[in-house]
């Protein structure tokens, strides 16, 4: 029988995600990981697998705790309130006091080599089924007739994903929430300008 563990698997799993938050998959070393977790490298492998696996688990985390948002904003009543919840979601996020800046799913893989190349295409399947989730919720609206006439659902879903993304740079480069909250407005009332 082993001995059991002498560290809590969840404190450490975010541990790990805050330090790929911060310093992005390739730059997050595996010092820098097992120092955040407080564990040993043994452990990290025993547990958690590789770095990989572990970075694939700090995502699923992600997405399941600070990207909530985003999932429930789908259920929004309007077109205009996904939006808003979804942008403003990622405002708020993006600049939370004592979290990393900018985005996980940006500043996980944004610049890779090509040893982190699977990394990457995950990164760009899930963004690319965000996008994909927003796109089939606003061609819903077009169908109710809640979208402004001549609007595309496929357009306006990359649009605001590329208001999303483009918050996280400005984020992780010192953007305030009250500036990216502005963004929000501006992208609402350039589809909604009444």
């Amino acid at each position: 029988m082993g001995r059991p563990r002498s560290f809590d698997e969840d404190e450490a799993l975010e541990s790990a995600l805050r330090v790929f938050w911060e310093k992005g998959y390739e730059g997050a070393s595996l010092s820098d990981l097992t120092a955040a977790m407080g564990i040993n490298r043994p452990s990290l492998y025993a547990v958690f697998g590789n770095k990989e696996e572990l970075f694939y688990k700090a995502l699923g985390r992600y997405d399941a705790t600070y990207m909530r948002f985003a999932f429930e904003a789908l259920a929004e009543p309007t077109a205009r309130a996904v939006i808003e919840r979804f942008l403003t979601g990622c405002a708020n996020l993006q600049t939370n006091r004592g979290d990393p800046h900018g985005c996980l799913g940006l500043n996980g893989a944004l610049a890779c080599g090509t040893a982190a190349e699977p990394v990457r295409q995950v990164l760009i399947e899930r963004r690319a089924e965000g996008l994909a989730a927003l796109r089939r919720r606003l061609q819903q609206a077009k169908t109710e007739g809640d979208l402004p006439e001549g609007a595309n659902p496929a357009d306006l879903a990359r649009y605001v994903h590329t208001v999303s993304q483009g918050m996280a740079v400005q984020a992780s480069s010192g953007a305030t929430r009250a500036e990216l909250l502005r963004v929000v407005q501006w992208a609402l009332k350039g589809v909604w300008p009444t």
